[in-house]
């Protein structure tokens, strides 16, 4: 019987039957991961001339600055779903700015052109930018949250947690998963007065801790990253970074589970104005409802995962890290960037 040769498209895909006619297989596609990184790249070396000068705002506007740039030659047809700027009255990417040329895969974007604005202005480690994107209608939508209640893991330990299970009790879950003791385990927790109960109970189980003043997409990152000592993140830190992360960890086949936590009794408020539930256990696949999702982050002072960036004089380096969720490929990008050839050309002036 004759076999009809198929050539179909679907984002970016290209289909064809494989030699042997039993399974369909997909001709590699663009990596978006890789164009983000232009994107995070420009912002890093725009906002790390700010590294230390105590001015968040003027870092965090000049990322902003560069990143609309570096966005609005990209091939793609892209809305901010998650912005930056609303919680700390920065500059910002607004919610629902379209990014891109128009004439590309249509996506949802989540942004944050420098997380760790004050670990930036104090030039204090681990301030990034970063930049989530997955296909459009499938990225969680956070409303009027600021915070939300988070713990996160790799791979290994993905089917391991429980949101409600005691502190002791996942991380005895988790040490297991990872073939380690509970005193081995490094958890990342943001230094914050309303984890007082949390360190305690972290302590008293034996597990080791990373206390960090700002950062936690960088706490996710860190979880993610083969190459870390930390095993897990727990607490409550910003919504909108966890959707961001939430791109990275499903890329690593890791997962974040979540709920809703506000802070004051005006978020709260809103969100129940909103009509949002509260009560909601959200997971990496209920946050990124898309295989066909990308991450991107590009260091702006020197981390513990990614470096910063380091002027020479006639140019840069930046370390960046591109994740593309379909293929679960995680790359470290070093960059030389020379600014004799870059400045002929570039509408952003970084040197």
């Amino acid at each position: 019987m004759a076999m009809d040769f198929l050539l179909t498209t679907y984002s970016g895909f290209r289909e064809y039957p494989n030699p042997n006619w039993s399974i369909v297989m997909q001709a590699p596609e663009k990596n978006l991961a890789f164009d983000l990184v232009r994107v995070t790249e420009s912002a890093a070396l725009s906002a790390a001339r700010w590294l230390g000068k105590g001015d968040k705002e003027a870092g965090d506007g000049a990322a902003v600055d560069a990143m609309r740039l570096s966005f609005n030659s990209l091939g793609l047809d892209g809305v901010v779903i998650i912005g930056e700027g609303e919680k700390d009255k920065a500059p910002m990417l607004y919610n629902g700015e379209q990014v891109g040329d128009g004439d590309g895969p249509a996506v949802d974007v989540a942004v944050d052109p420098v997380e760790g604005t004050r670990l930036l202005a104090n030039g204090r480690p681990n301030a990034i930018s970063v930049i989530g994107v997955c296909r459009k209608g499938c990225m969680y939508n956070p409303g009027p949250s600021f915070y939300m209640q988070k713990i996160v893991v790799g791979r290994e330990a993905r089917n391991v947690i429980d949101i409600d299970a005691p502190v002791k009790d996942n991380l005895g879950h988790i040490a297991k998963a990872l073939g380690k003791d509970i005193n081995d385990l490094v958890v990342f927790v943001l230094d914050k007065p309303r984890h007082a109960k949390l360190i305690g109970d972290i302590r008293s189980a034996g597990a080791r801790i990373q206390l960090h003043t700002d950062g936690d997409v960088a706490g996710a990152l860190m979880v993610a990253d083969p190459r870390s000592d930390v095993d897990v993140m727990m607490g409550t830190g910003g919504t909108p970074e966890g959707v961001i992360a939430a791109c990275a960890i499903k890329g690593v086949g890791g997962q974040m589970l979540c709920r809703l936590d506000p802070q004051s009794y005006v978020e709260k408020e809103n969100i129940e104005r909103a009509g949002v539930d509260m009560r909601e256990i959200l997971s990496v696949e209920s946050i990124i409802r898309a295989d066909d999702a990308f991450f991107a982050a590009t260091g702006i002072s020197g981390g513990d995962f990614l470096r910063g960036v380091q002027y020479t004089g006639s140019g840069a380096i930046t370390h960046s890290l591109a994740i593309r969720a379909k293929t679960g490929t995680f790359r470290y990008i070093e960059s030389h960037h020379n600014w004799d050839r870059l400045m002929q050309f570039s509408a952003v002036q970084y040197d």
